[in-house]
């Protein structure tokens, strides 16, 4: 490989802070505000000009499609990111559970107030690439921007990047996924021009139900309970499609679910696009698969004009503004959650929260219809190798299995809540994250009305 000798530099200090959270994705968004409510500055820090990650980024507006009668949750956060939604027009009920798909463009400015009301000092487009560390503890990170590179101290460090960047920069060991068994990533699309009467007479006269997932390239495990329950799944018409030479052959992965039907003629959260071989944390791959993903819509909006009942006059509304990743790297953390931890309810002493049995991912679907939960233990976010950092969201330690629970959107928001409460208290009386005070967290998670046990 060739080189380039980069000169000596300092970089300026731009700011200081208690806590700083790297990604304000459902869990780095979640941190921020928890460790702000337990009374200490925080920043935070995004790459894009939103916040909200997969929200609002990628357009994945399903937060909580689990949910259902019996389902048990932590509240907490993720309960409010919904409840501000609702009460600011950006949510519409859920078409398979019962919960709200939280609109990608309004829950942009819902996440704004969160963060400005909890005084939270906000620093959009600004992209971690170093941290900075005394032996093994990280003291802050270095950025770069526009305004060049540029320093950021902090006492504490969140790493919600998706990718554990911070914590694999810092020295941490990791464990990661051969790339040919990653989740696949998705392309999110949302659609304008939809006959609503229509489109919905058509599901009920032939509805879709979980056990038709199983069809094409997929072959999915449940627990059985699931099998005739209502799905949004759309397969026919691509089927159809391939049949009649419009796609071809090998994109037999074409195929998932619809979000919310608009009167506007909207439908959004088109989650029909499965990219294998995807590597998230190589920009090549990437660029590849973000073109490929975009010209796979455009194929499956052709589809469903010419096959589907309502669609005949629809059109590309937009696209989330990245690919969606479901799948790179964990970290090795104290504790590795398992298979065992996920599917047969877990339970910890060191719980920052509770997450319903929902497993979603690695050809398993479970949803949570029986009052089932497991416990998030808090050392499964502590790095080994690396002092003052913790990670949240879907690369905290575990192995595949618990990886296709924990990745989801909700259980990230309760990996956070419980990362920003620990982050804010270990600088107020002065603890290491490998020897935590968890009484002390849990007296604080119970205050900010999270279920932990």
């Amino acid at each position: 490989m060739i080189t380039v000798q980069e000169p000596p530099r300092e970089t300026p200090v731009v700011h200081q802070t208690d806590v700083l959270v790297v990604g304000s994705g459902p869990g780095g968004l979640a941190a921020a505000l928890a460790a702000a409510r337990t009374g200490v500055s925080v920043t935070l820090l995004e790459r894009f000009g939103c916040f909200g990650g997969n929200i609002t980024v990628v357009g994945v507006e399903g937060f909580a499609w689990y949910r259902h009668e019996q389902t048990v949750e932590a509240g907490g956060i993720g309960w409010e990111f919904e409840e501000r939604a609702k009460a600011a027009g950006a949510a519409v009920p859920e078409s398979q559970s019962l919960s709200y798909e939280l609109d990608s463009e309004g829950f942009k400015l819902v996440a704004d107030n969160l963060v400005l009301e909890a005084g939270i000092h906000p620093m959009l487009h600004r992209q971690f690439v170093a941290p900075i560390m005394e032996g093994r503890t990280i003291t802050g990170v270095i950025v770069e921007s526009k305004a060049g590179r540029e320093a950021i101290l902090a006492k504490r460090v969140i790493d919600a990047t998706g990718d554990a960047d911070v914590a694999l920069r810092a020295g941490a060991p990791m464990k990661s996924t051969p790339i040919e068994e990653l989740q696949a990533a998705s392309v999110m699309f949302h659609m304008a021009g939809v006959d609503k009467q229509k489109f919905m007479q058509g599901i009920r006269e032939n509805p879709s139900t979980y056990s038709s997932w199983s069809s094409g390239e997929w072959q999915i495990e449940t627990s059985g309970k699931e099998d005739e329950m209502f799905s949004p799944y759309l397969g026919k018409p691509f089927e159809q499609a391939i049949k009649d030479g419009l796609i071809p052959a090998h994109l037999n992965t074409i195929a998932g679910t619809w979000g919310a039907v608009h009167d506007s003629g909207e439908m959004t959260y088109m989650n029909l696009i499965h990219l294998a071989g995807v590597d998230g944390t190589d920009p090549d791959s990437l660029t590849e698969w973000e073109i490929e993903g975009r010209r796979q819509a455009m194929l499956a909006i052709e589809a469903l004009k010419r096959y589907t009942p309502g669609c005949e006059g629809a059109r590309l509304r937009n696209f989330g503004m990245s690919i969606g990743i479901r799948d790179t790297r964990k970290i090795d953390a104290l504790y590795n959650m398992t298979e065992d931890d996920v599917r047969h309810e877990g339970r910890f002493e060191d719980s920052i929260g509770i997450y319903p049995e929902f497993i979603d991912g690695y050809g398993i679907l479970i949803l949570p219809t029986t009052g089932r939960y497991m416990h998030v233990p808090f050392l499964s976010m502590v790095p080994k190798g690396v002092d003052n950092l913790l990670v949240a969201g879907r690369s905290t330690g575990g192995d595949k299995v618990a990886h296709a629970a924990t990745r989801n959107m909700a259980c990230c928001a309760v990996s956070g809540q419980g990362a920003g409460i620990a982050a804010a208290l270990s600088i107020k009386h002065n603890w290491s994250f490998d020897a935590p005070d968890m009484p002390a967290i849990q007296q604080e998670l119970s205050r900010q009305d999270v279920r932990w046990q």
